[in-house]
């Protein structure tokens, strides 16, 4: 039997589904439960794609069989789903074993998985159409505005069907048991994406997904030098993809960056254009080496949230995902719908990085400035209250940190090139101080930290 040809419509609000396939894979599981770990992982089948709820709790008491370490078969899928109270949903103990008989083939399971998966993305896909046309006819957003909500909408559908649904506590330890896990396991021992600073990264345990970090200081502290490194680090060292988005530097002058840091080529002589013959091949040899990393540069000066957030997106939809985000600077974005209050339209900048690192899953580094007030005080080192234009910034922000260079302050420092990356807030965990000082390639090399809070 074609599962695909019971696939039902009703008018122009087609009800998409296949009740045929949906049996065939809940049988083939109850002939041979093996099958159950190939539609999970290879298909990435959940209980939410089953049109039938009564088919979504039989998969469900499946699953939860299978993690319990217990066979499968039709009796203890009756006893699972008796212990829930949903077996007289599904028809009894009878309409559990008939599950069996249906299936066509069962060694077709994955192709019957694949046709309840698609229908379910052809549902969902309905619905965010619903939505979308919905928006258009009550006129509730107009404009930029009215794309970026539809945006939002089909981006959604690409993301983890989970995500926005309420979870039990259980499911909630099982998934951070598995982030320390993968932390163990890998190459740096962090949860989160390595800096390329190890002191940073023994603080902040890395870069955590869903987090924003505010990178702040005064001009000539290197704020949008590091943050380059950082996305540089992320994506040639870690090999994973990375948004870089500037409205201070252009494009060719985050090349030329790039170049003196992985050249040796001294940075002066190549913004001069000074090129000696002997610098050639190590500047072609570093040009090639661009071939594997895989950061994109967005050069707009002006940069408005919506846009970022459409550059993003599609970025991670056609990637699969987004390891960071990096925006220098935060306080130079323009607003769409400019509010007449300077402070209200960093704050809105602040929030919507916020939601997007949430929306994305990764993390995302907001480049941004401090105010004069650190200048009129003995004491050079910044605190929070120095962050420029909003308090909203030092809310929304799950970790800042703030640079300071004492020879910036000092000519006669006995610190010359050292800079103090000072964690003055860490939502999730301690506070302190990473020391790292800048070389001839405009670098900033691992130091010893301070440590002190």
């Amino acid at each position: 039997m074609n599962a695909t040809s019971t696939m039902q419509h009703s008018g122009s609000a087609a009800a998409l589904f296949s009740v045929e396939a949906e049996k065939s894979v809940l049988g083939a599981v109850l002939l041979d439960q093996r099958h159950l770990t190939s539609v999970v992982v290879d298909e990435q089948l959940q209980a939410e794609h089953f049109y039938s709820d009564a088919h979504a709790s039989v998969f469900s008491a499946m699953l939860a069989l299978q993690d319990a370490g217990r066979h499968i078969d039709h009796l203890t899928v009756c006893e699972q789903l008796g212990a829930r109270g949903r077996l007289d949903e599904l028809g009894g103990p009878g309409a559990v074993e008939e599950l069996a008989a249906w299936v066509p083939v069962a060694g077709h399971a994955r192709d019957y998985a694949r046709i309840v998966r698609d229908t379910a993305q052809m549902r969902a896909l309905q619905r965010a159409s619903y939505a979308i046309q919905a928006l258009i006819t009550e006129r509730r957003h107009a404009g930029e505005a009215l794309l970026d909500e539809a945006e939002r909408i089909i981006f959604a559908l690409r993301t983890d069907g989970s995500r926005g649904h309420a979870r039990t506590l259980e499911e909630a330890v099982a998934g951070e048991l598995d982030r320390l896990q993968h932390a163990a396991e890998g190459e740096h021992g962090l949860p989160g994406v390595a800096s390329g600073l190890p002191d940073l990264d023994r603080l902040l345990g890395g870069l955590q997904p869903g987090r924003l970090y505010v990178l702040a200081g005064r001009p000539a502290m290197g704020k949008s030098l590091l943050a380059l490194q950082i996305a540089r680090h992320v994506a040639a060292r870690g090999q994973q993809r990375v948004l870089f988005a500037s409205l201070e530097m252009s494009d060719a002058e985050t090349a030329q960056r790039h170049l003196a840091a992985e050249s040796g080529v001294n940075p002066e002589r190549l913004h001069l254009g000074q090129i000696r013959p002997t610098d050639w091949p190590a500047l072609l040899d570093a040009a090639a080496r661009t071939n594997t990393v895989p950061i994109h540069l967005l050069d707009d000066g002006d940069l408005s949230l919506m846009r970022l957030r459409a550059q993003a997106r599609q970025l991670a939809v056609r990637h699969d995902r987004l390891a960071l985000v990096v925006v220098d600077y935060l306080q130079l974005m323009r607003s769409e719908r400019p509010s007449g209050s300077r402070v209200e339209d960093v704050s809105e900048f602040s929030r919507g990085l916020k939601r997007l690192a949430r929306e994305l899953a990764c993390p995302v580094i907001a480049v941004a400035q401090l105010s004069r007030a650190v200048e009129s005080r003995p004491d050079k080192r910044p605190v929070l209250s120095d962050l420029r234009e909003s308090g909203q910034i030092e809310a929304d922000a799950d970790c800042v940190l703030m640079l300071y260079r004492d020879d910036y302050y000092n000519p006669d420092s006995d610190r010359p090139g050292q800079l103090d990356i000072i964690v003055r807030k860490n939502r999730q965990g301690r506070l302190g101080t990473a020391t790292a000082h800048i070389d001839a390639r405009l670098r900033f090399l691992p130091g010893t930290g301070r440590g002190d809070a």
